[in-house]
């Protein structure tokens, strides 16, 4: 190869580097760009292994013009390689806010085995400040090569702590009060920044912030639980690799999850994610990005129940001739139970005792007279005597196979059979369920969300916690591209074979 991926990325002071050093004159930090006066030079020294291999090079240059006033500035760009004119008193846009990529194709005989030099200089003629935000060389055939390993080396500095100000809406005269710092980090292990950020806390409280390309800042609003609407602002205070910096907020703040998408008309194991999100308010419950290169999500966390496993069910009535029988109600299909009574009693034996803190039923298929409306939830540590747990009255069932919780009053504990006594119905002379479930203590948070590739619509997306120790459970995806890795190994090696043994033929004639 004819050299590594190269840039210097001005957006950080040091500079991010990769096969160059830089050189400055009459250049200083501003920020989230170097800020060159009139004549004022960046020389970039990056290393060639092979020129030959390199017909051209594609030099892509990311600059702004400041403004004078409210007029367009005046910073013209020269751009030397090796000493040679590849640009000379080029006009950089100026103006607005966004910088400008400016490329240029480099002929590959300006290069030399070795260190090369680039150097790209503001005319001495300027009247404004030339603003460097980044610089990429690549081989022609491999253009964006260095631009991806670029925002991949940004995207590990991926935890975020901003100093933060508000003012009222709509009242520019106001000024800017301090808020409390934003710390976060979203990570789906794809090596993108975010681009906006969304939250709503558990108390209603609402916030979305769109940030600079570069992290340095942010703008946007909030709402707060009151109804109060304000602008929100925040300049970076500190960056940091993961997982230092998570550490300043308490553990249960930071959520990781095992991840699925939804797609095919099945679920697929996909990245691990990683939320965090502490504004000195209320946990969020929901959360909204779009990374920089348009991949969205939408998150909704939830907690999750474990669910008590059932080994046995008795029940004082069932019609085995149409199979409709109790144990249909340990099943997740639309199979059912039917008693052919008004009042009826079910009895449930668990795997081991269980601190039961809700309980699901769900309604049956048809004749909603036939639906539970009154019924008390019992507990055992014998299977013979009984304490009362839940009473219902009067609950009713707005459509078929509609699942219902309902959560425990008081302090529960554990029990190894649970009765449920159905007293009244609908008005039938049958009563009816196709499921009974009971749920343990919440086991943690999980999420139901959506997340949207930048070129692809909207797929399901859902999350369970990660266990403590995660690292011991290699994801799917990383095994399949192992798996992929060696089946491509082994394709290789065979074309060698078959190239080596045609060879020897050609050699042979």
């Amino acid at each position: 190869m004819g050299f590594e991926a190269t840039y210097a990325d001005f957006s950080a002071d040091p500079a991010r580097l990769a096969n160059a050093d830089v050189r400055l004159h009459g250049a200083r930090f501003a920020g989230s760009h170097l800020a060159l006066s009139a004549g004022g030079t960046v020389t970039l020294r990056f290393e060639v292994a092979d020129p030959e291999d390199v017909p051209q090079v594609t030099l892509t240059v990311t600059a702004l013009v400041s403004k004078a006033g409210a007029s367009l500035g005046y910073a013209p760009m020269d751009v030397f390689v090796q000493g040679e004119p590849v640009a000379e008193n080029l006009t950089v846009p100026g103006g607005g806010d966004l910088p400008q990529d400016n490329v240029f194709a480099v002929p590959g005989h300006l290069l030399k085995p070795g260190t090369n030099t680039l150097e790209i200089r503001s005319s001495a003629e300027a009247r404004t400040m030339l603003w460097l935000y980044r610089v990429t060389l690549d081989p022609v055939w491999e253009r964006g090569r260095s631009e991806r390993a670029r925002t991949a080396a940004a995207a590990r500095d991926s935890v975020f702590a901003y100093r933060t100000e508000v003012r009222p809406a709509h009242s520019s005269s106001a000024h800017w009060q301090p808020a409390p710092r934003l710390l976060f980090h979203v990570d789906r292990g794809e090596h993108a920044l975010p681009a906006q950020l969304g939250w709503r806390g558990t108390d209603g409280a609402e916030t979305a912030i769109s940030f600079q390309s570069n992290m340095s800042d942010f703008h946007g609003c909030r709402r707060d639980a009151d109804g109060v609407v304000h602008e929100y602002r925040g300049r970076v205070a500190g960056r940091w690799a993961y997982p230092e910096g998570v550490d300043q907020v308490p553990a249960e703040s930071l959520h990781r999850f095992h991840t699925e998408e939804g797609w095919g008309g099945g679920w697929h194991r996909s990245h691990e994610l990683r939320l965090l999100v502490d504004d000195g308010g209320p946990a969020p419950e929901r959360m909204t990005w779009r990374d920089q290169r348009g991949n969205s999500g939408v998150v909704v966390l939830h907690t999750l129940e474990d669910e008590a496993e059932v080994t046995e069910v008795e029940a004082s009535d069932e019609y085995a001739e149409a199979d409709e029988i109790a144990h249909n109600l340990l099943d997740d299909s639309r199979d059912k139970w039917l008693a052919g009574d008004d009042t009826a009693v079910l009895d449930f034996t668990l795997a081991r005792p269980a601190t039961v803190t809700s309980y699901v039923l769900v309604s049956a298929n048809d004749f909603p007279d036939r639906d539970p409306q009154d019924w008390t939830l019992h507990g055992s540590d014998d299977g013979r005597t009984w304490t009362p747990l839940d009473s219902r009255t009067g609950e009713t069932f707005d459509r078929r196979y509609q699942a219902r919780e309902f959560t425990l009053r008081g302090t529960p504990r554990a029990h190894r059979h649970l009765r449920l006594e159905i007293t009244r119905n609908g008005g039938a002379h049958e009563i009816q369920l196709a499921q009974v479930r009971f749920l343990e203590r919440p086991v943690g948070q999980g999420f139901t969300g959506y997340y949207q590739r930048h070129d692809e619509g909207p797929i399901g997306y859902r999350g369970t916690p990660v266990a403590a120790s995660p690292l011991t459970d290699l994801p799917a995806p990383a095994s399949r591209v192992a798996a992929d890795l060696e089946t491509a190994v082994a394709s290789l090696a065979e074309t060698a074979q078959t190239l080596a043994a045609l060879a020897a033929q050609l050699r042979r004639h």
